[in-house]
């Protein structure tokens, strides 16, 4: 979707038309997308390569006002409720050195320094970067650094 991603198009609607059931087909299965699809009032989360039949029954049982998710997203939906707090990083489908560029971009320091900190290439930081914003589904570093601060990145 050019110009609007699938979160923010079911904030916008959810906003605009609360009564409006929104069911997201995605390729992203990561926990961080599946739960900022829920915060941003999505009913429903199905992955792209659904049958036809299960997104039919996946709309009607939005429309009717059920939560719905594919197997392969509620299996992780459970396994994160299984998983104590504590064991939980934020960002799950992040690698751990994404999430440690990731803690350093919130923290506000500059692709040369990350590189440095890291002792890695500057390509390589940038091409963290990308992935991240890719997996997080943010457009620009402004909305990484502000989700992953909500999240408690960035106070190293």
């Amino acid at each position: 979707m050019p110009g609007l991603d699938g979160i923010e198009a079911t904030r916008q609607i959810v906003r605009t038309a609360p009564e409006t059931a929104v069911l997201m087909l995605t390729m992203y299965e990561d926990d961080d997308s599946v739960f900022s699809a829920m915060r941003a009032g999505a009913r429903g989360y199905l992955l792209k390569g659904a049958q036809q039949d299960d997104i039919a029954h996946a709309i009607r049982a939005v429309a009717s006002g059920q939560a719905i998710f594919g197997p392969g997203v509620a299996r992780r939906v459970l396994g994160f409720f299984a998983t104590p707090l504590a064991a939980r990083h934020p960002f799950p489908g992040l690698t751990a050195r994404e999430r440690d560029v990731l803690d350093l971009i919130a923290a506000g320091r500059p692709n040369s320094e990350i590189a440095h900190r890291l002792a890695i290439a500057p390509k390589t930081v940038a091409n963290h970067i990308s992935s991240i914003f890719t997996k997080m589904q943010v457009a620009d570093r402004a909305e990484a650094i502000v989700r992953a601060r909500d999240a408690g990145l960035g106070r190293s």
